[in-house]
């Protein structure tokens, strides 16, 4: 029966690797798919969240009404925290598609998709830790005439492994909280995230295809599959570019991680004078200047001390070195930030990180160039983590720049597993050595009994070297393994992950239930408990979860089933975010933000020229994007009182004033009933008229 399904089924699958235009408009379609899926669908369907994402709006707005791209403003006061390309893409969207949600999200969202299709290009041509030019150790002469052109065969089955691993690659960048959380808000750091990561990727493309170039002919080529066809000097000129844009997102950080991280890889391959010299180190740093400085430059002379005391001081300096805002946490709080963060996939990447054996120096310099895109991973990951695990400040944000990294790290990991091998070849070995182990290969001892050489060698042919057993071939893509990974995958590590993702799901689908107790009081939702579990939203996430752990159950009971835990996760992700998180997130803006904006429509259409309207009890700057007009936050009614006195004498017209804030507050104690007017109410915010005389008595 197995066989007859392998002949039903292998000759499609291999009649796709035959056809690559076919292949790049699956992927294209594939890559389309989940862009619009977990980036674009309903992106701008939820009102903005305070309190961060309404400041960079605003800021952004104020740009197109001012005329001033230099100096970001908020509420009439400077802005200093970030630098300006977040503002202007989103100010270019207002111009093109309105002042609203989608213009404001926009930017994250197509960032996160370039960065995902980056992701996706570099594993399709560097998804595999072993050069193409070796030879399968598995098989030995018998097999080669049974099965015709060996290297012909080994080459498509490293195609095969290239597109799985850049597709799986590709969803778990995109696939994760910490990507779709701030994919979908428009603030500063999924732009970053994007910059980076596509200026790191850009590098080591130029890095790993500069290798091709100096190839000789007469030699193989050292990358499985066909080299892309851009130059490497391309490459870092786009990296050159895309550090610029990372530095005009948020800053100096935009340089000093990719500094370290590649300054660290570089070294630990002995590499460093070398690439540099590739990469024109003086010119890229030109580039670089050329492109920053300017804004840099204006925006200093036209704001002097304040601007630098405040970007490169508070902002930057203080942030590592001091808490700020109060956002201090423990050192172990960035291990807990990516395994939520990461969810589903964080669980494999202690071994995704463990089979690159990193301490194994003198592997790595000796292997090609083209096979380090997992180390390269490893210290992208180690490099931020390591970052911003020494900084004072810290925010969950902050290590986003990494989830690429832990993506590519754990799908190489899963394109091994999901071709059916968990025991593999190690890196480039000495070619004269591995000359010899084929000549001479290890032969098991014979048992009585056997028939002597002809079925001693069968047994060999059939159970292979100690050093890379397989799993039992199910199609025939297992039947001819390649060494796609630098070290070996022990069952038993394996299996032991495959529990611990089990019990994850478990979790999960434990905590869904909890999760309206796990909330808190929330003072802009005080009710958010109780209607989230009405809503059976709980529910429906707890039964997804708990689904999806009883198939990885069953999936672990039969080894031969392992491949496709990842296949488990990935629905159980996709159903989730389908049929619980975005509900939710509706949900959650009905209760904290719909309030605000039906009250703050409100205030437009009442509003007389002139009016002050004050917030008080709450700082919420949705307030101000959406009135589009200044507003005055105080944290208390007892600091409102003495401005809005001061407003009263000074500007006795118009003769009143707008509040919003909350029923029952000390304004209203002092007031007769008959000297302010209640305009609406909405949530748990009123919106009130007072009189200024009124306010004179007190």
């Amino acid at each position: 029966m197995k066989l007859r399904r392998n002949k039903l089924i292998t000759p499609w699958w291999l009649s796709l690797e035959k056809q690559p235009t076919l292949m790049w408009s699956l992927s294209l379609l594939w890559l389309l798919l989940i862009g619009w899926l977990i980036f674009l669908w309903n992106l701008g369907s939820t009102g903005l969240i305070d309190e961060t994402e309404p400041l960079f709006a605003e800021a952004a707005r104020q740009m197109t009404v001012t005329g001033d791209w230099i100096t970001p403003y908020f509420n009439g006061e400077t802005r200093f925290d970030k630098p300006p390309l977040i503002y202007w893409l989103m100010a270019i969207g207002y111009k093109l598609i309105g002042v609203n949600e989608w213009a404001v999200r926009l930017p994250s969202a197509l960032a996160a998709i370039a960065l995902m299709i980056f992701g996706f290009y570099t594993l399709r041509y560097y998804g595999v830790s072993s050069p193409a030019a070796r030879q399968t150790r598995r098989r030995g002469d018998a097999e080669t005439r049974r099965r015709g052109d060996t290297e012909t065969r080994r080459r498509e089955i490293l195609q095969r492994q290239l597109w799985l691993t850049a597709g799986m690659g590709s969803a778990m960048i995109a696939l994760n909280p910490q990507t779709i959380i701030w994919a979908r808000i428009g603030v500063s750091d999924m732009l970053l995230s994007s910059c980076m990561g596509t200026a790191l990727l850009a590098f080591f493309l130029g890095y790993a295809q500069k290798e091709q170039q100096t190839t000789p002919k007469t030699h193989p080529p050292t990358s499985p599959s066909p080299h892309p066809p851009i130059p490497s000097s391309n490459w870092y000129l786009a990296f050159y570019f895309l550090i610029a844009l990372a530095i005009l997102a948020k800053g100096p950080v935009g340089i000093v991680l990719p500094g370290i991280i590649i300054g660290s890889f570089l070294l630990y391959l002995g590499k460093l004078r070398e690439v540099l010299r590739e990469m024109q180190i003086v010119r890229g740093i030109l580039i670089i200047f050329a492109l920053t400085l300017p804004w840099y430059g204006l925006v200093i002379a036209a704001n002097g001390k304040a601007y630098i005391d405040s970007f490169f001081g508070y902002h930057n300096i203080q942030r590592f070195t001091e808490v700020v805002n109060g956002h201090s946490a423990p050192w172990y709080f960035y291990f807990l930030v990516v395994f939520v963060g990461f969810i589903p996939w964080s669980v494999y990447l202690p071994i995704a990180i463990a089979r690159l054996r990193f301490w194994q120096r003198q592997r790595w310099q000796s292997s090609p160039r083209s096979t380090h895109l997992g180390l390269f991973a490893l210290f992208w990951f180690a490099g931020i983590f390591g970052f911003f695990t020494i900084a004072v400040t810290k925010l969950p944000s902050y290590v986003l720049p990494l989830i690429p990294a832990a993506a590519i790290m754990v799908a190489l990991l899963w394109s091994d597993i999901f071709l059916g091998r968990r025991q593999e070849a190690e890196p480039t070995p000495n070619p004269s050595k591995e000359g010899n182990r084929r000549q001479n290969p290890p032969l098991t001892p014979p048992r009585r009994g056997t028939g002597g050489r002809r079925q001693r060698a069968r047994r060999q042919e059939a159970e292979g070297s100690p050093e890379e057993k397989i799993l039992p071939p199910e199609d025939e893509s297992s039947q001819f393994p390649i060494p796609n990974s630098q070290f070996p995958i022990p069952n038993s590590q394996f299996i032991l992950t495959g529990i611990f993702n089990f019990l994850l799901l478990l979790t999960l689908a434990g905590a869904m239930l909890y999760s309206p107790e796990l909330i808190g009081y929330d003072p802009a939702a005080p009710n958010l408990p109780e209607i989230l579990q009405q809503s059976g939203l709980t529910l429906q996430g707890s039964l997804i979860w708990w689904l999806a752990a009883v198939v990885t159950a069953l999936l672990l009971l039969k080894r031969h089933r392992w491949r496709w835990l990842w296949t488990t996760n990935f629905v159980g992700f996709v159903a989730f975010f389908i049929l619980v998180l975005t509900p939710a997130s509706f949900l959650l803006d009905e209760m904290r933000q719909q309030p605000l904006r039906e009250l703050s429509q409100l205030a437009i259409e009442i509003q007389q020229p002139g009016e002050e309207l004050f917030m008080i009890g709450f700082s919420k700057p949705s307030v101000t994007f959406y009135t589009q007009r200044p507003v005055n936050y105080f944290r208390f009614d007892e600091m409102a009182i003495p401005t809005m006195q001061q407003i009263a004498k000074t500007q006795p017209n118009p003769p009143s004033i707008l509040i919003l804030n909350r029923p029952g507050k000390l304004i209203e104690n002092h007031l007769q009933t008959d000297e302010y007017d209640k305009l609406g109410s909405a949530g748990i915010y009123q919106l009130l008229r007072i009189d200024k005389q009124a306010l004179l008595r007190w």
